[in-house]
């Protein structure tokens, strides 16, 4: 086979916790990734260091391609998952999938019992998103409008609906004999 006609590796993502030196790298892919609303660069860098244990970023050769923000709603075993953000470059890879899975894997989402987030009704790649990684683990999904358009955004912004899913039960340890 002639060695140009070889077709290149698809990379493997890295996914790993953000800390604070990744906040601009974040900002900068949210800002990339529309429609998602732009938070200030110093949100990100809250984020990814204060959350870090609830979000993870996805990277190529050292640059971030993926990011999920996250954080488990105080005082109940509910994950809240507020931005989802995959690049260009790495699109057509599953990649948001894989995130989500990743975090709910973490230790510190083993008690989480319900997966949450809102989706305004034409953000059409997040409903994707959300029913695939719904079947993936075999959990239900329900929705409902949440933040309305003229009660708690004054008109300027879709009303968001708050979408739910169940999360399998953790497996548990096995004991060594």
């Amino acid at each position: 086979m002639p060695k140009d006609s070889v077709t290149p590796r698809t990379p493997t993502p890295r996914l790993r916790k953000p800390d604070a030196t990744d906040g601009a790298a974040i900002w900068e892919l949210v800002k990339a990734c529309k429609p998602l609303d732009e938070n200030s660069m110093y949100c990100n860098l809250v984020q990814a260091d204060h959350f870090r244990d609830t979000c993870v970023v996805a990277e190529i050769d050292g640059e971030v391609v993926g990011w999920i923000s996250g954080h488990i709603i105080p005082e109940r075993d509910e994950l809240f998952v507020w931005q989802v953000a995959v690049s260009d470059t790495a699109r057509g890879l599953g990649l948001g999938r894989k995130m989500l899975t990743h975090l709910i894997e973490r230790e510190n989402c083993a008690d989480a019992t319900h997966l949450k987030t809102t989706i305004t009704k034409d953000n059409d790649a997040s409903w994707g998103l959300f029913r695939s990684f719904a079947r993936h683990i075999g959990g239900d999904l329900t929705d409902e409008p949440h933040f309305e358009k003229e009660v708690h955004f004054e008109g300027r912004h879709d009303t968001e609906h708050m979408v739910t899913i169940e999360l399998p039960a953790p497996v548990p340890l096995r004991r060594a004999a």
